[in-house]
């Protein structure tokens, strides 16, 4: 794909919809990373669902590591792996406590040393809760980004650094979202709703779907 297309692309959603951000409800970072680290193989709307009875009295790390394990995962155990996600919290809250002043860190080195934190978490949280040009690939933007050429890669990273290095840099704060959103909506898995797609004369999908 040429840099002018891209860039199109990257201007067509920025018109569409010029404030992105994720889906996810959060109003601190650490809401956020609590938010994101349950995401991990669940919906954004069971997260949602979760954290709006665990973030009512428990939504710090002080009060995370005070509710313990067995409290988490009764506030979480409608996700799955909640068990898991219930450790990770409580031993990721008493590391922000003992090493960061209970606050998230904006570095990547140290978000990804908290248990249940890997790259694309951080990436995540780097993005929508400090503002950074990081751009965390999920199953929704690998999709996207291979198959309409954007930035075609045979795994995650690959596809990260790509868009990176590819995406015009005033749209590259706003990428993650715009992909993410593109893809749990329009372009989807299993058939791509190219007839509502704003993109659709400059993807390079060649098996484009129709209304007919």
């Amino acid at each position: 794909m040429n840099p002018a297309r891209r860039r199109e692309i990257f201007r067509r959603f920025q018109a569409a919809n010029p404030h992105p951000t994720t889906e996810l409800r959060y109003r601190t970072p650490f809401e956020l990373l609590v938010a994101v680290v349950l995401s991990a193989q669940a919906t954004d709307r069971s997260v949602n669902a979760a954290t709006a009875t665990l973030f009512r009295e428990f939504n710090t790390p002080e009060k995370i590591v005070e509710l313990g394990v067995a409290g988490v995962e009764n506030c979480i155990r409608s996700i799955g792996l909640f068990r898991t996600k219930a450790r990770n919290l409580v031993a990721l809250s008493r590391i922000l406590i003992e090493e960061h002043g209970a606050e998230v860190p904006a570095s990547r080195e140290a978000l990804e040393r908290l248990p249940g934190v890997g790259r694309k978490t951080a990436n995540v949280v780097l993005n929508t809760a400090f503002g950074q040009p990081t751009v965390a690939v999920d199953t929704h933007i690998f999709r996207v980004a291979n198959r309409t050429g954007l930035a075609p890669g045979k795994d995650v990273r690959s596809v990260e650094d790509k868009l990176l290095k590819l995406t015009p840099a005033e749209f590259l704060k706003d990428a993650h979202h715009w992909l993410i959103l593109h893809g749990r909506y329009v372009c989807l898995a299993r058939k791509p709703g190219c007839p509502r797609c704003l993109i659709r004369d400059l993807c390079e999908f060649k098996a484009k779907t129709s209304d007919v």
